[in-house]
């Protein structure tokens, strides 16, 4: 996601051809004289100034939305059945008790709350506009966050039982638009230049906001505390029983800027680390929560040149680890009628290590081949060197086509087994899990794939007891290609585990797979240690599935040790769950 602040940036635009272009401010001149007629109007009810300040506010504000409503008209995204559960559900309203479970839940599983984070827009679905700025349209990682849970608790007798809630993450932008019960915000990621500015515009005149906090991409723990994120907000904090919304997460007034949906618990310290991307300078800043969640101890804006949009950050007993690739939020570009996010595979991409507390200055620069990355396995330290897991692709699934013309197709071919033959296309989605050794003292860069070409894969997971340390396992999501091109969305027909400490492999590491039946895909899986397990793998892994077929949603639960052997429990859930992205297990007593 993307979040940009309403300055005096000198910018390109015309609401008939963006490239015959003024600047921002007399862009907004011609934007506020179209509703000068509505302004003349509010004048005339404002006599002698007797009306309070408020309510001349209140007013003017109804007269933006007024304007707004008439110029802009909200069209429904075309939707085909291959796409139909990537659609929004209603809220469930109370948890709901389950008895369908096929296996056997096992007796060392830990009691709590596996959780998942997706889209869920409101009002049916995805949205575009047509006025007479041109057309902007959502984008396929939009929505208001939904969370959906599976209570896990065991009675003295050891039975279990199950219950599943879901409830929207309540951002205060969800709360406006609720209020006002009609689509009200404008897309403003994609589309025609002069219809994104003016989205902007009217978006921050009405809502103070030039777009949705949406909060819909992961849920993660920190002393204690529970939070839904995405990055182009700050956290919003969620009580876990009840999925209740009890407001956003600054850390006491310190932080004022987005925050990664993607924070990393630092090995020893337990202390929070995370960044916050903007399409503004300072392009990025790190920061560093301490234990109890209270105070930020630590900040540094790191001097990018360019705002990149990263979406993962990686810890290591002693660093951080940073990426900086050529996706980029670029509003200039965006001015001279060109898109807000670009993948710019001629662009330089770099991955940075800095000491624990440290700035921009401290930070150690790796150039490396240009990719896109968006989500880390894991990074550890080995000798002299830092290693970096990661999924790599050539081409980046967000945002889309240019414009956001001939979505269908451009996300189709991309997904296609026959253009991936060899799997060296630059228009290529398929995700490999990828190695870089950075080593500290000679400044020596070694890289090389860790998987094959029979399986893309993404949404990494691991034992997070080994979050920052060496490892030997990690899992993944694999992607159905074919159901993807045919959808053109992304669907995941199972699951890898990668024997990341097979140093006897001289190509590439030991994978096992865990295919789920034909039409049925699986999101926001993650690993559930055993409560005393003795190694790494001594666990499960747990995740949502929908079955197309009959349109049913289910949990599954797959040993790790096991990995290739069928679920040992199957949950039939009482309401279709969406696909959606980053889940979570919270140990707990219930």
């Amino acid at each position: 996601m993307v979040v940009c602040s309403i300055k005096a940036i000198q910018v390109n635009c015309c609401a008939q051809r963006p490239s015959s272009v003024t600047n921002f401010e007399q862009f907004k001149n011609q934007l506020l004289s179209s509703f000068q007629p509505f302004i003349r109007d509010l004048q005339k009810v404002h006599i002698m100034l007797l009306v309070p300040q408020a309510i001349i506010k209140k007013t003017s504000i109804e007269l933006v939305h007024t304007f707004t409503d008439s110029v802009f008209k909200f069209i429904d995204h075309e939707s085909f059945p291959s796409q139909s559960n990537f659609g929004p559900v209603e809220e469930v309203g109370e948890a709901i008790y389950i008895s369908d479970v096929q296996g056997t839940i096992p007796s060392y599983f830990p009691e709590g709350v596996y959780i998942r984070n997706g889209p869920n827009p409101l009002f049916g679905g995805f949205k575009s506009t047509k006025s007479v700025f041109g057309r902007s349209s959502h984008i396929w990682v939009e929505g208001e966050g939904m969370l959906h849970a599976l209570y896990f608790k065991k009675g003295r007798d050891g039975e279990w039982t199950v219950s599943y809630n879901n409830k929207h993450v309540e951002t205060e932008t969800l709360k406006m638009e609720k209020q006002r019960n009609t689509p009200s915000f404008l897309p403003a990621i994609e589309g025609d230049s002069p219809a994104i500015l003016s989205a902007y515009l009217l978006n921050f005149m009405r809502f103070g906001t030039v777009n949705k906090h949406l909060s819909n991409t992961s849920i993660f723990e920190h002393s204690g505390k529970f939070y839904a994120a995405a990055e182009n907000h700050l956290p919003q904090e969620i009580d876990i029983r009840t999925l209740n919304t009890l407001g956003s997460w600054d850390v006491n007034g310190s932080w004022k800027r987005p925050f990664t949906a993607h924070p990393k618990k630092a090995p020893g310290s337990g202390e929070l680390v995370m960044m916050g991307v903007d399409a503004t300078k300072p392009f990025f800043e790190i920061g560093i929560i301490s234990d109890d969640g209270r105070t930020l101890v630590h900040k540094a804006d790191l001097k990018f040149k360019r705002c990149s949009l990263c979406h993962d950050i990686g810890i290591t007993m002693r660093y951080n680890v940073i990426l900086d690739f050529p996706l980029t939020i670029d509003i200039q570009k965006l001015a001279n009628g060109g898109p807000l996010i670009k993948y710019e595979k001629s662009g330089y991409a770099r991955i940075g290590v800095m000491p624990r507390y440290g700035d921009a200055d401290s930070v150690r620069w790796f150039q490396v081949e240009p990719c896109c990355v968006f989500h880390i396995i894991n990074t550890f330290e080995d000798g002299d060197e830092v290693v970096l897991w990661a999924f790599r692709a050539r081409d980046s699934i967000i945002p889309g086509p240019d414009l956001g013309l001939n979505k269908f197709e451009w996300f189709s071919s991309r997904f296609k087994n026959e253009c991936d033959t060899n799997f060296d296309s630059d228009e290529s989605f398929f995700s490999q899990a990828y190695e870089w050794r950075l080593n500290m003292k000679t400044g020596e860069v070694k890289e090389r794939f860790l998987t094959g070409k029979s399986h893309s894969m993404d949404f990494p997971m691991i034992n997070e007891n080994f979050t920052g340390l060496k490892n030997k396992y990690g899992y993944a999501q694999t992607v159905d290609l074919d159901a993807s091109s045919y959808s053109a969305m992304p669907k995941y027909g199972g699951l890898a585990k990668l024997y990341l400490g097979d140093t006897k492999q001289q190509d590439y590491v030991k994978t096992e797979y865990h295919k789920l039946p034909n039409n049925t895909f699986c999101t926001g899986a993650t690993f559930v240690a055993k409560p005393g397990g003795t190694e790494e793998d001594d666990g499960w892994v747990i995740m949502f599935v929908h079955d197309e077929q009959l349109n049913i949603s289910r949990v599954i639960i797959v040993d790790a040790k096991n990995f290739t052997r069928e679920p040992v429990a199957v949950i039939t859930l009482p309401s279709r769950v969406p696909y959606g992205f980053h889940g979570a297990f919270m140990p707990m007593i219930l």
